[in-house]
This record gives C-alpha cells, sequence and structure tokens, in this order.
C-alpha cells in the first residue's frame, strides 16, 4: 500500500512576503551603513590622534623657545633648506599651529558625533519596522 503524505497548504503560502523582503532589504542598507560609518569614525580618530600629537609638539616647541633669550637666532625649516626668523614670528606660528589643530580636532569629533547618531537612527527605524512587523 502506497503512503500518502499529507502537506498542508499554508506551508508553502507564506514563502516570501512583502514586508519580509522590505526587512531584509532594510538590515542589508543598515549593515553597509553601519560598515561604512565604522570606517569614517576610525578615520575621524585617526585624525584626531595624529592631529593631538601635532598639537603636542608645537607646545612643547613653544614652551622650550619660550626659555630661550630674545637674542637667540632661530630658524624655521622650510624643506631642505632654513630660513632665519624672530623668536616671535616662530612663536605666532606655533600657537597658529595649536588652534588649527584644535579647531579640525572640533570638527573631527562633531562630524564623528553625527556618524553615529545616523547610525542608531537607522537602528531604531528598523527596530520600528520589527516591531510593526509583530504586532500584525
Amino acid at each position: 500500500m502506497p503512503l500518502r503524505i499529507l502537506i498542508h497548504k499554508r506551508s508553502f503560502s507564506k514563502m516570501a512576503t512583502p514586508i519580509d523582503l522590505e526587512l531584509k532589504k532594510a538590515f542589508a542598507e543598515l549593515q553597509a551603513k553601519m560598515i561604512d560609518t565604522q570606517q569614517k569614525a576610525k578615520m575621524a580618530d585617526l585624525q584626531i590622534e595624529q592631529l593631538s600629537r601635532v598639537k603636542k609638539h608645537a607646545n612643547l616647541t613653544n614652551a622650550e623657545i619660550a626659555t630661550l633669550p630674545n637674542t637667540t637666532r632661530m630658524y624655521e625649516g622650510i624643506g631642505r633648506m632654513f630660513i632665519l626668523q624672530s623668536k616671535d614670528d616662530i612663536n605666532r606660528q606655533l600657537i597658529e599651529k595649536q588652534k588649527t589643530a584644535d579647531e579640525k580636532i572640533k570638527e573631527l569629533e562633531q562630524k564623528k558625533t553625527y556618524l553615529e547618531r545616523s547610525v542608531k537612527d537607522a537602528e531604531d527605524n528598523i527596530r520600528e519596522m520589527l516591531m510593526s512587523r509583530r504586532a500584525q
């Protein structure tokens, strides 16, 4: 006697609903966005670290120069040559370098905060989609 197998219709009719495809697409977009954001955040961290070193170097150089008498001859390195500069000029350049580094660090931190917030918003949107899917 042959074996009869009964298959319930509903098990095949629920293969891929539009909502599942929509969620899958949203997850793929979120994953791509998170990878991109993580890379940008790492790049911002590296730039902040490098700018912090530049700032610290300028600060230490400025502190060393401050201990020297005003009559000391000072040279600024430009490429492969050195140009005689006054102590005040070098001091101004070092202070300007510190200010520029501070401004760029502030911009990079704001950019990093924005990136993190945008990823969090995307995650929240997907959570809402999941909640609405479960409610149905």
